[in-house]
């Protein structure tokens, strides 16, 4: 298989590009457009396979979307348009676009490249990867396999969902500064060590970039590293996913 096409949906953007699932290398750059509002089934649908016909026609597509998804089914949508919950929006997307799609949630997608590819890449034991955005992602690898769909961002972490109060988004609304937003993280972070006991946390998502500003305010009894495949990696692991390239 030459190439196929990942793309990973966002609350507020989708970003897509070609990829070369037997190595994880982008054949073409990554690029965005905004998320429809309110992000219902159809008006997604709409969008995914318009770009699919503009950016890689007849090429397989694999999706990444921030939902809880078994067998292709929606059963969350936490930062999507609530109408998608039971729709098959895997089935949907094969009709309309005419190729073969595979759909997982976000989280895993990066977790699954961050694992064959980047940061994570030979690690034993427990790994997790968190995504912050708009709210965060996670996905929980043992030995190189992934246990899916864990949506650790609804965590209740000092009365309130992990997510809602340090997520990326909240950073921004709140305009916290680098210390005062890793307070917030170094809280969650100290959950996630007590319930899973980690070897290694992958700090992804867009902020994954700014990783050398903040990372050494993190704490966590687990090595912390920054995410290798950055904004990229949903989108790889999105192909990874259509294509039989997991772990």
């Amino acid at each position: 298989m030459a190439g196929v096409l990942g793309v990973d949906v966002g609350g507020s953007s989708i970003k897509y590009a070609a990829v070369d699932p037997g190595s994880g290398r982008l054949l073409t750059p990554l690029g965005s457009i905004s998320t429809p509002q309110p992000g219902d089934a159809e008006q997604l649908v709409s969008a995914i396979s318009g770009l699919a016909r503009r950016a890689a026609p007849d090429m397989p597509v694999g999706v990444a979307l921030p939902c809880v998804i078994r067998q292709g089914v929606v059963f969350t949508a936490a930062n999507l348009h609530a109408s998608l919950i039971g729709a098959d929006i895997q089935a949907q997307l094969r009709a309309a676009i005419g190729q073969g799609v595979a759909c997982l949630n976000d989280a895993d997608a990066a977790g699954l490249a961050e694992v064959r590819w980047g940061a994570a890449r030979g690690t034993r034991g427990t790994v997790m990867v968190l995504t912050f955005g708009t709210g965060i992602g996670s996905a929980l690898f043992v030995d190189g396999r992934l246990v899916p769909n864990t949506e650790l961002g609804h965590l209740e972490v000092g009365g309130a969902e992990g997510e809602q109060r340090a997520s990326a988004r909240v950073r921004t609304e709140l305009n916290l500064d680098w210390p005062q937003w890793c307070e917030r993280v170094n809280v969650y972070l100290d959950a996630i060590d007590r319930l899973f006991w980690p070897e290694m946390i992958v700090i992804g998502g867009g902020i994954s970039q700014d990783f050398a500003q903040f990372g050494s305010l993190l704490r966590s009894r687990a090595a912390l590293v920054p995410a290798r495949l950055g904004p990229a990696a949903g989108v790889v692991g999105a192909a990874m996913a259509v294509s039989g390239k997991e772990p």
